[in-house]
Formats: structure tokens, C-alpha cells, sequence
């Protein structure tokens, strides 16, 4: 939000600098993202001033272009050539000079001397488009005759310059989101060492001329409208504003329209309370009905966008159609005209959730809506209506022809809150005093309703929608007393706490500082996501998916329940940036429900599980002149998957691994463990690829991380000695029938040879020539040892033998 300094001090008399006041406001929990100087023009008209054409004749070169002698109030006379057909000798111009820059947009040019078809050009003169002054082009500016040659054109337009403050709004601090707003804080924070007070604009002098113009209204959804108050106004003239109003709006980046929406946008900015001016000779049947309307009724906003309703949508009408949807945007037919001549002004208090819930709807965010959706003041809307109609009177003339409507069935009460003296310097660290904390609080408009010795008695007024516990009263007071006056204390009491052996977060630690040193990057994408991805799926039902009640957009609706989608969004992001080849990955939560209703203990509806994903995809590793291109596959990824339970203690030998059917995947292995699947590894299936348009394969590695830290919890490191005596190894070349798996020989062996077998790897399989059809060949390797005594040949062959016998016997094995 924009803050003007120099409108500022409409309502506060500061001596502070631009720079003071930030840093006072960013105390106060108004943090300023930024400061600017700007004029209501861009570049301010430097180097631009007011000259007399003194002759002007064709240019001897061209029959569109005249060559032209301008008086800038130099010495001498600028020879220019011009371009316009309406220049003549003897009118006043706007006249650059050599070395102006002027601007177009974002783009800037300057002005230098120039040859034009042979003649010197000393300058340029210039249209009202081409310094910002408006839109037309089909000539140069004519000033008055009697304008003063050699003015600047910055004194001659009375161009404004000003500095504009960006204050960074958090959403509980929607009563900073104006002008008075800001000046109630500074003038809180100030009057610790100055006496200083801010002053609103009085609305003494309103009152009605007349009631011919009484336009009834009628609320019948009171929940979404808790209060509606309206003013008609008569015989006004829309026009163009005057030009402080025009400046006011233009420094905070505002542009003009009519003089009845600019001070609308004047008081909104004013006040924090939104406006809305309705043609009054346009409501048919002469009343105004605030209601919501059936779902997928069509309605057309000031956009020119058809929009379907819904049945939550608060609506202004007529008696026949909706005029504007309440508190968000107004209807195309809903604004002021040219030739309009009476006014319809709400000024409302519209509930914040049936707001924001219907901003997020239609994709609309205004100014209405930003504050509405987080709590404007409710007892403000008639001084803004009083505020708005004195200016439309003093501005657009016309007389007030009604009372003031005021519907506020159940008036919002000031918030009671009390606090106690002990509690302040307990959670402040300070004793500031009860004078001192009594006159914070009165700075802050908040009421002492009572006191004793030990605390207060508050009201808070209700505009501040975050202060309704004692703990949010003491942070005002801290945030007025100021968080750089608490001395720092000389001692500081604190409690250490150990986390259970192993520690969560060490272990995922350990886990990520292993997967970074292979290449990989960690991500982190967000847990809310597009509910549809889960539209129609079996194992990710879409009934299953948590959703939200009140979503920022369609694309931020559920929550995930598993981490694939998130790192398909980061691939497809980075694949469209020509970085292709990635390996990444994510620990995260994934959120499920249960699609119970417990009304006791509704957070059991709910279960959420923690995650561990990977991704691969593009080449292994970046081409080079030391390194051919290979892509990466799955038996990279499924390395990649297993080190890690390696890592963590867990046997792979110990755990069932099958293929798996998951419609995340077109091919898959799970792995079990005591029955729970610890990990699922695979391709992604080619419609999630598809869906994404990411074109390269993608393999995908989900670990239940629940279920593997509390295996892992289970896992206990024991050791031994080295072995005093040496390994020794033989091989053997089997032949064996196709369906034979090494894991079936491996245990085969253990059981035989328990004593001296410490390892059986396979190091080659062949199938081709030499081999017959339906067999294979294996290359098995087996490490021997004891470890009393070193082995001799005798005893090595015996084991061999038996191996040997074992695999001819079980398997058919044949030696190669």
C-alpha cells in the first residue's frame, strides 16, 4: 500500500524526514519496503520550459516539416524543425531542450541537436502525449498568450513532486491501510517525546438540503451485511477533477477518472473505508436490495467479463437485477456516466469472509476487496459517507437530497479485554509504569474502562480486529514504547531440551547431506495444491483429499497426498528453462481424509504422513569432453533408493521387493517391510508426463518415511574386531534354467555353508552364444573366511564341493 508523505501531513504535523518517518512506521509494525521520490509527472518537466515561436516557414527539404526560430528566453533563438501541422509563428510552446530526457512508458529518450533533412534542430517542441500531460497527438500544446517565456513548464503546470511511502501490510494490520490510519500510529509512537496528535477532516458542516431524492434500502442477508448506509446526492456534474485531487491520486499511482469515482478513491485512501457511487437514476424501480442471488446467475462486471454467481455471492440490486457484487466489483452498468446527474453513495461494512471467499471465486482483487476480506472499522462507514458527500458538494456541486440510511440491526461492540500491570512487565521485560502504559493506550484510541492496582479494563475499538487478548494489548504497547527501548537483560534464563535418540532431524540430515553430495538438489514445493490431479484416481481418491474451505486460487484448493505432482511442477518448470537434466529431491508431509464426521474429536477426521521423494530425469550427468551423454535410468535411481535404506541400517536381504501396480507408475517395485511398504520406486506413467508436457522420462522414488525412521529407530550398530585372518575367494560359472534368481542361490548357500561363507555376489550373467535356450549363465563369487585360523586348500575345496552339490541338487546347476 502507497502512502503520500506530503498528504500524510494533511492529518499530523510532522518536522521528521521521509526517511524518519519509515523507520518510525516500520517500528510501529507499519514495515516500509520502500521510499520514492515522484512527481505527477514522470521526470517532473526537467529541462522542459515555456517558448514563443518567432518564425516559421516550410522547410526547404520536406512538405510536412517546418523550420522553425523559437525564443526559450535566451540570448539567442533555438532553430527547430517541427513536424506538427498546427505550428505558427507567434504561439507560446512547451519547448525541449537539447539534453532533456523524456518518456515514454518505461522507455526514455533524450534530446540532442540534430540535423533533419539538412537543417539544424536545436530542440524539439512538444505534444501533451509526448511529456505526459495527456493523450493527444494530433498537435503541439498552444498555450495561453499570455504564458511567460522562458518558465519552466514544471511552474507553469504546477507540477507536484512528492515522496511515496510503500508500507508492506501484514493482514492483521488492515487499520494502517490509509492515510489517517498511518497518522494515528506516528502520532501514537511521537507523543512519547513530542506533543503531537492527528486531526481528521471534520464533517461538521453535513447536513441535508432536501429528501426529494430518498432512495429506500433493504438488507436481507444481514450475516454478509452487517451494516448498509447510503446518501443520495442531486445535480451534480461529472467532470473532470481539480487538480489537488488529481495530484493526490496520481502520487500514489492512481489515475484519474471523474471527479465523483476520484473522490471515492480520495476517501478510501483517506479513511481505509471503500465507497461505492451508484447512478441513482439507473436503480429501477427506485430501491436497493443487498442480497445473494441463485447459483450461475450471469452477471457482467465493470470489466466487461460475464460471470457466473454464487449462491454465497452478495449482491447490490434493484428490483429487477443485480448492480454491483458487494464489496469486490461493481457491474458494467453500475458506474457514473458523463451524463449523469444524481448519486447513489454506499458505504457499507460486508462480513470478511463472504468477502474473500468471493474475491477468490472470481480471481478479483481491488482495493474494496483487499480491505473488506480483512476487517474494515464497522462504526466508520458514516463518517466516510459525510466525508465523500461534502467533497462531491464542494467538487461536483449538487444538494443532498436524503437522509442518511443506516442499517445496523446488531451494532459490533468494542472489544473488553483486561490486563494486568504484572502480566505487561512480565512478557515486556520492563516495568514502564502505569502512566506511561495508560497513555500508550489512549494514544491507540483504546478506552480505560476501569482500573484498579493490579490491572485495566479495556475497550478496544473494533476496527482492530487483532487485539482481542491480553497478550495482543501488551504487543501494542510494546510496539509504541518501541522494541529498540527494552535493554537488552544481563542474564538470560533458558532451559535445554534433548530430542529422543535418533533425532528426527538428524536423520533426514544425514539422508540429505548423502543425497547432495551426489548431485542431487533438495526442493521444497508447496502442500497445497490442485485438488483435480486427484480426480478419478483409486489409490488417491479425490473424497480422501483435505479440502480447503476458503482457497487463495483453484490451483491452491487441497492438500497433497503424495509428492509426485509437487516435482513434476519443479521438472516442468526447470524443463522450460533448458534445464533438463535434474536430480532432486523432497521430504514433506502428505495430508489425507478420512471421510468420517466425529464430531468430539474432529481432528481424528484427518491423517498425514511424512514423505521422502526423488526424482531423476534427463542425462546422469552434464556432457562433456571426459564424459559421453547417458541418460539416466531406473537401475541409477533404484542405487540411489537402496544406499539410502542401506544407509540407515535397513536390509535390503531382509525385505520382500515385488513389481507393483500404481497408477503413478507404468512400471514399479515395492519394497516390504514387516508387512508395510517402505518404498516405491518406478517411471511415472506417461499421462502424468503428458499432463505436465515434460518430455523426457521421469523415475520416481517414494519412501514412507514414518515407516523407515521407525525401522530405523530399531536398527543398532554393532561391530567387531577386524579379522585377524585372511579372505579368500572363489568363483564359479553356473548354468542354469532362465527362471533361477540369485536370491535363490544365495540363501541356498548360507544354509549349506554357515561357518566360512561371508559374502556370495553375482558379478555377470550371460545369455547368448554357447548357451543353451532357456538357460542362463551366472557369475558367482563367494568370499570364505574363519576367523580362528587361516583356511587351507582342503578345507576351501570341501565348502566348494558342498556349494557345488547344493546348486546341482536344488537348481539343476551345471558347471560352465
Amino acid at each position: 500500500m502507497k502512502i503520500s508523505y506530503s498528504w500524510l501531513k494533511d492529518y499530523i504535523k510532522l518536522e521528521q524526514s521521509p526517511e524518519e518517518i519509515c523507520d518510525i512506521l516500520t517500528q510501529t509494525g507499519l514495515e516500509v519496503g520502500g521510499l520514492e521520490e515522484v512527481e505527477t509527472v514522470k521526470g517532473g518537466l526537467a529541462g522542459l520550459v515555456i517558448g514563443e515561436v518567432i518564425t516559421c516557414e516550410q522547410h526547404p527539404n520536406s512538405d510536412h516539416l517546418s523550420k522553425t526560430t523559437v525564443n526559450v528566453g535566451t540570448n539567442e533563438a533555438l532553430p527547430i524543425v517541427c513536424g506538427a501541422p498546427n505550428v505558427a509563428a507567434g504561439q507560446k510552446v512547451v519547448v525541449a531542450t537539447v539534453g532533456t530526457t523524456l518518456y515514454d512508458g518505461d522507455q526514455e529518450f533524450k534530446i540532442k541537436k540534430s540535423k533533419i533533412r539538412g537543417e539544424v534542430s536545436m530542440g524539439m517542441i512538444c505534444a501533451e502525449d509526448e511529456i505526459g500531460l495527456g493523450t493527444g497527438h494530433d498537435g503541439i500544446m498552444v498555450l495561453d498568450p499570455h504564458a511567460k517565456v522562458g518558465m519552466p513548464a514544471k511552474d507553469y503546470f504546477n507540477v507536484e513532486s512528492d515522496w511515496v511511502i510503500e508500507i508492506d501490510l501484514t493482514p492483521n494490520r488492515i487499520d494502517g491501510a490509509s492515510h489517517i490510519g498511518a497518522a494515528r500510529d506516528l502520532a501514537a509512537f511521537l507523543k512519547k517525546t513530542q506533543d503531537i496528535k492527528y486531526t481528521k477532516p471534520s464533517v461538521d458542516d453535513f447536513k441535508v438540503d432536501n429528501n426529494d431524492l430518498a432512495i429506500p434500502v433493504e438488507v436481507e442477508n444481514t450475516e454478509a451485511c452487517p451494516r448498509y448506509a447510503a446518501v443520495t446526492i442531486s445535480g451534480i456534474e461529472v467532470k473532470e477533477s481539480p487538480e489537488w485531487l488529481q495530484n493526490r491520486l496520481k502520487m500514489i499511482g492512481l489515475s484519474p477518472i471523474n471527479n465523483i469515482v476520484d473522490i471515492t478513491n480520495f476517501v478510501l485512501f483517506e479513511t481505509g473505508q471503500p465507497l461505492h457511487a451508484f447512478d441513482a437514476d439507473e436503480i429501477t424501480g427506485g430501491k436497493v436490495i443487498v442480497k445473494t442471488l441463485p447459483a450461475k446467475t450471469k452477471f457482467t462486471t465493470l470489466d466487461e467479463v460475464e460471470r457466473e454467481l454464487d449462491e454465497n455471492d452478495l449482491m447490490i440490486c434493484n428490483t429487477e437485477e443485480a448492480m454491483c457484487i458487494g464489496g469486490v466489483f461493481g457491474g458494467i452498468e453500475s458506474g457514473m456516466k458523463e451524463t449523469s446527474k444524481n448519486v447513489f453513495l454506499e458505504s457499507a461494512y460486508f462480513d470478511p469472509v463472504y468477502i474473500r471467499k468471493t474475491a477468490r471465486r472470481h480471481g478479483l482483487n481491488t482495493d474494496a476487496s483487499f480491505r473488506f476480506e480483512r476487517g474494515v472499522d464497522p462504526n466508520g462507514q458514516i463518517y466516510a459517507l459525510k466525508r465523500a458527500a461534502l467533497l462531491i458538494k464542494e467538487i461536483a456541486g449538487g444538494t443532498i437530497s436524503s437522509d442518511i440510511i443506516d442499517i445496523y440491526p446488531e451494532p459490533i461492540e468494542d472489544f473488553k479485554v483486561s490486563v494486568s500491570f504484572a502480566n505487561i512487565t512480565r512478557l515486556i521485560g520492563k516495568d514502564l509504569g502505569a502512566d506511561a502504559v495508560k497513555s500508550i493506550l489512549e494514544s491507540l484510541e483504546i478506552k480505560i474502562e476501569s482500573e484498579n492496582e493490579t490491572g485495566l479494563e479495556l475497550l478496544v475499538p473494533a476496527y482492530r480486529v487483532d487485539v482481542k487478548r491480553e497478550a495482543d494489548v501488551i504487543e501494542e504497547i510494546l510496539r509504541i514504547y518501541g522494541y529498540n527501548n527494552i535493554e537488552i537483560p544481563t542474564q538470560v534464563k533458558s532451559s535445554l531440551q534433548t530430542a529422543d535418540k535418533p533425532n528426527p532431524d538428524s536423520v533426514k540430515n544425514l539422508v540429505a547431506e548423502m543425497l547432495t553430495s551426489q548431485g542431487f538438489n533438495e526442493i521444497w514445493s508447496n502442500s497445497l495444491t490442485k485438488s483435480s490431479y486427484y480426480e478419478g484416481l483409486k489409490e488417491y481418491k479425490d473424497e480422501q483429499s483435505v479440502k480447503m474451505l476458503n482457497p487463495l486460487s483453484a490451483d491452491l484448493n487441497g492438500m497433497r497426498q503424495t509428492l509426485l505432482f509437487g516435482g513434476l511442477e519443479c521438472i516442468a518448470y526447470n524443463a522450460n528453462r533448458q534445464n533438463k537434466n535434474l536430480k532432486v529431491y523432497e521430504f514433506g508431509n502428505t495430508y489425507f481424509y478420512k471421510g468420517t464426521q466425529l464430531k468430539d474429536q474432529p481432528a481424528n477426521n484427518y491423517w498425514e504422513e511424512s514423505h521422502l521423494g526423488l526424482f531423476v530425469t534427463g542425462n546422469k550427468e552434464e556432457e562433456s569432453w571426459t564424459m559421453k551423454e547417458e541418460a539416466a535410468s531406473f537401475y541409477g535411481l533404484k542405487t540411489y533408493a537402496e544406499n539410502i535404506l542401506k544407509r540407515l541400517g535397513l536390509s535390503i536381504d531382509k525385505m520382500q521387493i515385488d513389481e507393483c501396480e500404481d497408477e503413478l507408475f507404468c512400471e514399479a517395485l515395492a519394497y516390504t517391510l514387516n508387512n508395510k511398504v517402505v518404498l516405491k520406486l518406478g517411471v511415472v506413467a506417461g499421462k502424468w508426463l503428458k499432463k505436465f508436457e515434460i518430455e523426457n522420462p521421469v523415475y520416481y522414488a517414494d519412501f514412507n518415511w514414518d515407516s523407515v525412521f521407525k525401522a530405523h529407530k530399531k536398527h543398532k550398530v554393532l561391530f567387531d574386531e577386524l579379522p585377524k585372518f585372511p579372505a579368500v575367494r572363489r568363483d564359479l560359472a553356473l548354468l542354469l534354467d532362465k527362471p533361477v534368481k540369485f536370491s535363490q542361490l544365495k540363501e541356498a548357500a548360507f544354509k549349506m555353508e554357515r561357518q566360512l561363507l561371508r559374502e556370495v555376489d553375482l558379478f555377470d550373467v550371460y545369455e547368448g552364444k554357447g548357451v543353451p535356450d532357456g538357460k542362463k549363465s551366472y557369475a558367482v563369487s563367494f568370499i570364505l573366511r574363519d576367523d580362528n585360523k587361516t583356511l587351507k586348500d582342503k578345507q576351501i575345496d570341501k565348502s566348494m564341493q558342498k556349494l557345488i552339490k547344493a546348486f546341482e541338487r536344488d537348481f539343476g546347476a551345471e558347471l560352465r
